[in-house]
């Protein structure tokens, strides 16, 4: 191919088109990405920036032996513009790293916008090129027309519903029935090394939680009907609405995200029966998110029943919790592990629609998308990461699961494969699968 001919185009400007699309530009292809906001918003999408954070403003532990901050570190040595800017509008999150959402959705949207080699288009692209290195990465709530198109092009298309939590102002907490403290344990996840405090807590006593978990479970849901009514909805476990969780038992969410383990109430000097954790949503620390309370609770009803915890009693909501469908795409049959379609190689895709979940985790298949259009734009051979690798254990689990209920998938240890000599110690083993991982990254990249 000769240098007119080196371009590609992006559909969808969220954080997996954003890194395809970044990538890319960094290979020296010229990017035309396609981002339909403003004209169109999605059900979930308020913003016209790129790369909006629609649910929790955390991006998951930093500690890089822990699954998460693995990621996100093989993501920082494959050039993530999402890590570049993230690094620099961090809030407090313990050992997370959480960000202003409005800060990175900004910085994203200036690196983007202002690099010599992509060109945003603000409308909505509703065909799959036919020709040409293209990357889908139109998100879990792909519009009508181009989600007629993946059918048509795909097949069947599958779909789960998840949901974002509220956010309420931090002056409005009701400081009398709360305290700032840190579990004393680590966790994965956005709970992980809380060590610092960062987290304003909500306790509850045993009379008020059952209080709230009755209450909980007999509220009234939002309908579903700006997407599908007449379904049942399969609600995906990995960001499940709190009052789904709560019906499976009186103690399943005070043993989930309102367990109290490692806490203790100043007032009381004890540990409270079951506890709501409060984290930071942007620098200022104006703005507090209800830690795992997604829900899809009428309004009014998010506003009664959370009200029923007593911090929370006069709480100003800037955001009340939603729910949204999320597609995504039949992986094993239709993708490779570079994220090209195996019908036809040229054209990619990136991704929650591919069954990664998690920011990080879309942002990652959108990184190794644009690795890949960018090589084959240039007539090089595809990069497959080894599967010891987090990012090329994600690929491979989309691409050749073997299953018979494919379902989303975040970063978590058991994706990669044994260390070959077993460590009994999780910290020690984690740690080595860490170093494995990496230590096989750069000998991958070194052979390009």
């Amino acid at each position: 191919m000769n240098e007119q001919e080196k371009t590609a185009i992006v559909i969808g400007g969220g954080l997996a088109g954003c890194e395809a699309a970044y990538t890319l530009a960094q290979h020296g292809v010229a990017v035309t990405l396609y981002e339909m906001k403003p004209v169109r918003f999605s059900p979930a999408h308020k913003s016209d920036r790129l790369a909006e954070l629609v649910c929790s403003n955390s991006l998951k532990a930093r500690r890089q032996a822990s699954a998460a901050g693995l990621l996100k570190e093989e993501m920082r040595r494959l050039g993530s513009v999402c890590l570049t800017v993230a690094d620099t509008c961090t809030v407090p999150a313990g050992g997370a790293l959480a960000v202003d959402r409005d800060l990175f959705a900004d910085g994203v949207t200036r690196m983007i916008e202002e690099h010599p080699l992509i060109t945003v288009v603000r409308q909505e692209c509703t065909t799959i090129p036919e020709t040409g290195v293209a990357v889908v990465a139109s998100g879990p709530l792909t519009s009508d027309a181009l989600s007629a198109q993946l059918t048509a092009l795909c097949g069947e298309g599958l779909h789960f519903y998840d949901a974002a939590a509220p956010i309420v102002m931090t002056d409005s907490v009701d400081m009398h029935h709360a305290f700032y403290a840190s579990r004393y344990g680590r966790e994965e996840g956005e709970r992980a090394e809380e060590s610092n405090g960062d987290y304003l807590n909500c306790p509850l006593s045993k009379e008020e939680y059952e209080a709230f978990w009755e209450a909980l479970v007999h509220a009234e849901r939002a309908p579903l009907h700006e997407f599908e009514a007449d379904e049942q909805p399969t609600v995906y476990e990995g960001c499940m609405p709190i009052e789904v969780l709560a019906s499976r038992g009186k103690d399943a969410i005070r043993f989930g995200p309102m367990k109290p383990v490692g806490l203790r109430d100043p007032q009381t000097g004890h540990r409270p029966w079951a506890v709501l954790q409060l984290r930071a949503e942007n620098e200022a620390g104006t703005l507090r998110n209800l830690v795992g309370f997604q829900t899809n609770l009428r309004f009014p009803e998010q506003k009664r029943v959370f009200g029923m915890i007593p911090a929370l009693q006069h709480a100003e909501y800037v955001r009340y919790g939603v729910m949204h469908r999320n597609t995504f795409l039949d992986s094993p049959r239709l993708l490779a592990p570079t994220f090209s379609f195996r019908r036809r190689q040229t054209l990619f895709f990136a991704g929650q629609m591919t069954g990664v979940e998690g920011y990080m985790e879309s942002a990652a298949s959108g990184i190794l998308a644009g690795h890949n259009a960018a090589r084959m734009l240039f007539g090089k051979p595809p990069l497959v990461l080894p599967p010891d690798t987090m990012i090329g254990a994600l690929a491979a689990y989309v691409s050749s699961y073997e299953g018979r209920d494919f379902q989303p998938m975040g970063a978590n240890f058991g994706i990669l494969p044994p260390l070959d000599t077993p460590i009994r110690d999780k910290k020690m083993r984690y740690e080595a699968l860490s170093d494995r991982a990496l230590q096989s990254l750069e000998a991958a990249l070194q052979k390009e």
